[in-house]
Parts: structure tokens; C-alpha cells; sequence
């Protein structure tokens, strides 16, 4: 059983908030739109980090995280992108690769609109767990926890972050 602390689009911002769920979580995966990579140094000190780079990332990110990143955890197939879109909008650059080979679960970020959606067609649950950042023009910043156990993905939670004016 795994808990797992899903975030996107810091776009640099890191703060103790943040650093307290990272605490809490087994491991923490980050869909894209870093920023300075002392965000991902950081939390690779406290916990081990799953990330892909997004499309404000400069080239220090993308040598150090891959465009996509493909893995198993516990039982459940995972496939993480920055630019991925949803169920019925998935990005093109990405979309032969899910109706190919679906995971399980599909996570990106990008749109910093938080989003958790079951596509039936190729069963699997999409997630965005929105902005955990201050750039951009979402009002309320958040991420998203849940618990991997065995084949199950479950115990899903949001967590809102701060209103933003």
C-alpha cells in the first residue's frame, strides 16, 4: 500500500503547506510545470519523487525528468504527461499511446483545472490534480491524495491549498 501525494504546476513555489502532505505521503508525483528545480530538490530530500517536465520547464528540468513517464506502482499501471488533456480531449501527442495501451490511471496537469474522470472506453481514471502553484489564473490552489493498494486505486482526497484573490 502506497500514499501518494499528486501535484502539478508549482511554476517554483513551494511552501510549508505543501511540505507538510509531502510528510504524510509514501511518495509524491509531480505532472509538470516545475519551475526552479529547487522544488523538486527539495522534495526528493524528504520523499521519493515521480515527475515529468511541462511546457514552462527549462532544459535542466527536461534532462532531469522525461516528457512521459510510464510506471507501475503497487499493481496499478500509471502513465503521467504534462499536456494530456481528458477523456474525450485527450492531446494528440499522447492520445495513440492511450487507445493503444491504456494504463490504469492517467494523470497530467497543464490546464491548472482539477479534474478526476473515469473514461469508460479505455477504462481508466484520468486525474489533474489542478495548481499547487501561485502562477496562473486558478483561484484556489490544490493537489490531489490517494492510497495505492494492490490493483486499487482509492481513499481519494483534495486538498484545497489557500483561496487566492
Amino acid at each position: 500500500m502506497k500514499k501518494i501525494l499528486l501535484l502539478s504546476d508549482t511554476h517554483s513555489h513551494l511552501d510549508d503547506v505543501i511540505l507538510k502532505y509531502v510528510g504524510q505521503a509514501d511518495e509524491v508525483w509531480h505532472a509538470g510545470d516545475i519551475g526552479d528545480l529547487h522544488v523538486t530538490d527539495t522534495i526528493k530530500k524528504h520523499k521519493p519523487l515521480r515527475a515529468v517536465y511541462g511546457n514552462i520547464d527549462d532544459a535542466k528540468a527536461r534532462t532531469e525528468f522525461p516528457l512521459n513517464n510510464r510506471f507501475i506502482c503497487e499493481n496499478v499501471s500509471v502513465l503521467i504527461t504534462h499536456i494530456g488533456g481528458y477523456p474525450g480531449k485527450y492531446n494528440p501527442k499522447i492520445k495513440a499511446e492511450l487507445l493503444a495501451n491504456p494504463p490504469q490511471l492517467f494523470i497530467c496537469g497543464h490546464s491548472h483545472i482539477l479534474k478526476v474522470q473515469f473514461d469508460k472506453r479505455i477504462n481508466c481514471l484520468h486525474m489533474n490534480p489542478g495548481a499547487a502553484g501561485k502562477s496562473g489564473f486558478h483561484k484556489v490552489r490544490t493537489m490531489l491524495r490517494f492510497v495505492i493498494d494492490a490493483d486499487k486505486i482509492k481513499d481519494l482526497e483534495i486538498i484545497e491549498l489557500e483561496q487566492r484573490a
